[in-house]
């Protein structure tokens, strides 16, 4: 059974007199009970009920048998329900009496009638559902107001004033609704007319139906009432700010296809080629909140710019440059341990520091899942195969490989970019790498990274380079050109350096530092047997001749007479040299005349040696020490050589391209000599009668440091004493005025150099024992360390009791002796 609510307001009956005596009718006991969907009936009220259900039909079929018949109305909970039970139907509900039955034409079984509600009762039991449903009822009670109850006139006025209010603003509700609420004169009527025929939910009118007094139903509505009163208010003003925003977003949308229109008929329609890519590419991309303002607004632009002018090309490339980075766009890193260290093994021999730092950070980050890479910079002599290592360690962890070579930078543009306002403006080396990895975390090369020019008239390029490397800050790196913030945190930046003292101490302060070290002889051997050989073999296309080999001693003279260097690119050079003169022969001759190259084919394919692997001078001339040096290409070995030649006394010439440390480290080396004459047994007085020249051979060759203090001290010495030094000796230290030895740096090279040339015994301050302590074994092997703390133990240790053949006496002249 369905309520049809617009023909309701209709059906209201205003009573004359006393209403309380319909409301107070009894007829408890067994009943006939109408079951309802969605419709409460409250005493008093006239509503018209579709009927279509077959029990309800066969209900009012009786009920016409009997004239003003009394049966019982129940609303049911699920108006889904068919056969509703006792626990289906509400447990209040109101005795009716049929007023008129209705036949609907063309509706097939259905009938409406029309019912008034009489008192209120409460369902009890259910005795029958078939051929209709009856149960047992009893009378619920109302209680009705005093006559001239104040408060419940004071509350149906203002009900009824709510109500007319409700109905003006609900569009669904029929303007006879408002007509029929004022022209009610019962106050009881009007309340249950409100209570029932408002569109409220099914709940609210159970409960008012619920409440017994009649006054405290009036405030149970008026609470409804008004909070419905509020949302409807609160929908109006909804409703008219949407259709002012609607209002202005067609006026836009017009005016907007207008300006297309026209845009089109001019041939620069809003889904020209170029923006149409543009659109595509920006989408396929994972961008954050701010390229897409960024791009949103530069996009716009283009609308607005002709074609055929030079502002268009520049917009055109600035968003071809936004949409080809990579925003957020990482690739999956392998934190494979085991995979990683067999790669980096493989493509290089030694580097344990690079390789063990590598995997930490590749440790870290399994377990982190999100960590700013570190900032390596690797700095060692040439040709030791710091710019190769980025490649296998991209590989490693199968990320993109960028490299930026930084050498001869002038203009501080080249790393941050141009203006967009500059004619051919394009964005710095940085943005334009990303560029071509397409990715926001490659291994990213910085090559040279001490070449770079400082402070030109261009800028600085060396400062533009502080926020790039530094991970508290290159989050949001800022290129000129781009106009925005750039993420560059997940970026494995890897400087490379040959001599760090010509960086910047700012941007070396935010690097880490990793030192790789020159290669040993029999490193290098590894080093040509794994990776030169092959490599160079198949460069020269000898890689087809399988029995071409090469021996230990074959590798081993390359290395030690044909190469002078601490890395190994000379050796891949004599190697692919001979190599080259091998295949001149296989394919002018048919054949090889030999299938190993041993010394001997060394020599006669690359000739006479030019190096000689003992350059030690011995030790039969007085004043020729053997000192160590370290340079940006590795280590080598120095020698002091001093020469006495009588005169006035007193001069001390230096000779050997020396720079002003080298040139103090020797006026400090003879003012300790002549302060020390006695523990030396000389004359004091040989320092006034004869002149002392220091030279340090290879003149053309620009030396300075104070590395070689004591090696100068033992070198005079030496010459005054004309005692020999130790055999196969070599020293480094820098010395202070009072004589005391103090530890210097690149140790490491300068023990490679020294083995290259024979030396056994090397001397150098007690405090750089710390640095021999860290270095493998392997590098040691051969040479014996003595720790000095003053110039007194040096020469202890280096000047042996015997004279050189054919020594030097020092005269004093007589007029000296006489007085």
């Amino acid at each position: 059974m369905k309520r049809n609510q617009n023909s309701a307001f209709s059906m209201i009956a205003d009573y004359e007199g006393d209403v309380t005596k319909l409301l107070e009718e009894n007829h408890e006991g067994k009943l006939p009970i109408l079951a309802t969907r969605n419709l409460i009936l409250f005493p008093g009220i006239v509503s018209p009920i579709l009927i279509g259900r077959e029990a309800s039909l066969n209900l009012i079929n009786k009920l016409k048998e009997k004239p003003n018949a009394v049966f019982a109305v129940f609303c049911q909970k699920d108006a889904d329900k068919e056969e509703p039970g006792k626990d289906d139907l509400y447990e209040y509900g109101v005795y009716a009496r049929i007023i008129r039955i209705l036949e609907i034409p063309g509706s097939g079984n259905n009938i409406s009638v029309i019912v008034q509600g009489l008192g209120r009762c409460r369902l009890t039991e259910i005795k029958k559902t078939r051929p209709y449903m009856e149960g047992m009822v009893e009378t619920a009670a109302e209680e009705f107001p005093d006559n001239g109850d104040k408060i419940f006139e004071a509350a149906i006025d203002d009900l009824r004033k709510c109500a007319a209010g409700y109905i003006k603003l609900n569009e669904d509700i029929p303007d006879e609704a408002q007509f029929a609420i004022q022209n009610i004169t019962s106050s009881i009527i009007l309340l249950n007319f409100i209570c029932s025929s408002m569109p409220f939910d099914i709940t609210d009118k159970i409960e008012l139906l619920e409440v017994k007094s009649l006054k405290d139903r009036a405030f149970g509505i008026l609470r409804i009432l008004n909070r419905e009163l509020q949302l409807l208010e609160l929908k109006q003003d909804i409703r008219t700010k949407t259709r002012e925003d609607i209002d202005e977003q067609q006026r836009e949308y017009f005016l907007q296809q207008q300006i297309k229109n026209i845009k089109e008929e001019l041939g620069n329609g809003e889904m020209s080629p170029e923006r149409k890519e543009l659109i595509e590419k920006a989408e396929e991309k994972m961008y954050n909140e701010n390229f897409a303002k960024v791009f949103g607004k530069e996009i716009d632009k283009l609308d607005i710019l002709n074609p055929q002018s030079p502002e268009y090309s520049i917009q055109l490339n600035y968003l071809q440059t936004l949409v080809s980075l990579p925003w957020d766009e990482c690739t999956e890193d392998d934190l494979n341990l085991k995979r990683a260290q067999k790669i980096l093994d493989k493509d290089h021999y030694g580097m344990e520091k690079v390789k063990e730092r590598i995997l930490e950070y590749m440790a870290v980050l399994s377990l982190r899942k999100d960590l700013k890479s570190p900032i390596i910079c690797l700095y060692g002599p040439p040709g030791v195969g710091k710019t190769s290592l980025g490649k296998s360690i991209a590989k490693s962890m199968k990320r993109k490989y960028v490299r930026v070579s930084l050498g001869g930078v002038h203009d501080e543009a080249e790393i941050r970019g141009h203006r967009r306002t500059y004619i051919g403006a394009m964005p710095g080396r940085i943005i334009k790498s990303m560029q071509k990895a397409g990715s926001s975390n490659p291994v990213f090369i910085l090559d040279e990274i001490d070449k770079v020019t400082q402070n030109t008239v261009n800028g600085d390029p060396a400062s533009a380079l502080l926020e790039v490397l530094d991970p508290e800050q290159n989050n949001a790196f800022h290129d000129n050109y781009l106009d925005m913030d750039y993420d560059l945190s997940k970026v494995l930046f890897i400087a490379t350096a040959n001599d760090i003292t010509t960086i910047p101490r700012p941007l070396l302060d935010r690097m880490e530092l990793i030192e790789v070290s020159g290669y040993i002889t029999e490193e290098k051997i590894e080093i040509a047997k794994r990776h030169l050989i092959p490599k160079e073999k198949e460069n020269t296309g000898m890689d087809t001749d399988k029995a071409l080999t090469f021996n230990k001693a074959g590798i081993e003279k390359i290395i030690e007479q044909y190469t002078r260097e601490s890395g190994v690119r000379q050796l891949e050079k004599q190697i692919n040299k001979l190599l080259r003169k091998a295949a001149l022969m296989k394919v002018r001759d048919g054949k090889l005349p030999f299938t190993k190259i041993t010394p001997a084919e060394v020599e006669t394919m690359l000739g006479k040696a030019p190096f000689s692997r003992d350059i030690y001078q011995g030790n039969e001339y007085a004043g020729i020490v053997t000192g160590l040096a370290w340079t940006s290409v590795g280590g080598e070995i120095l020698f002091i050589e001093t020469s006495l030649s009588k005169g006035k006394g007193g001069k001390l010439t230096l000779t050997g391209n020396l720079g002003d440390v080298m040139k103090e480290s020797a006026m400090l080396a003879l003012e300790y000599v002549k302060a020390h004459a006695d523990d030396l047994n000389i004359d004091y007085r040989i320092f006034d009668n004869w002149n002392i020249h220091i030279h340090v051979p290879e003149g053309a060759t620009p030396k300075d440091g104070p590395s070689a203090g004591i090696t100068i001290a033992t070198s005079i010495a030496s010459a005054i004493t004309q005692r020999k030094v130790r055999k196969n000796t070599a020293m480094t230290g820098e010395i202070t005025l009072r004589g005391k030895v103090l530890p210097v740096g690149g140790i490491k090279e300068k023990i490679l150099a020294a083995k290259r040339a024979g030396i056994t015994e090397i001397l150098m301050c007690k405090d750089n024992k710390k640095d021999i302590d860290e270095i493998p074994d392997i590098y040691l092997k051969g040479v014996s360390f003595h720790y000095v703390e003053n110039v007194g133990d040096v020469w202890n240790f280096a000047l042996t009791d015997e004279k050189v053949k054919n020594a030097v006496t020092f005269e004093i002249e007589e007029k000296e002796q006489k007085q």
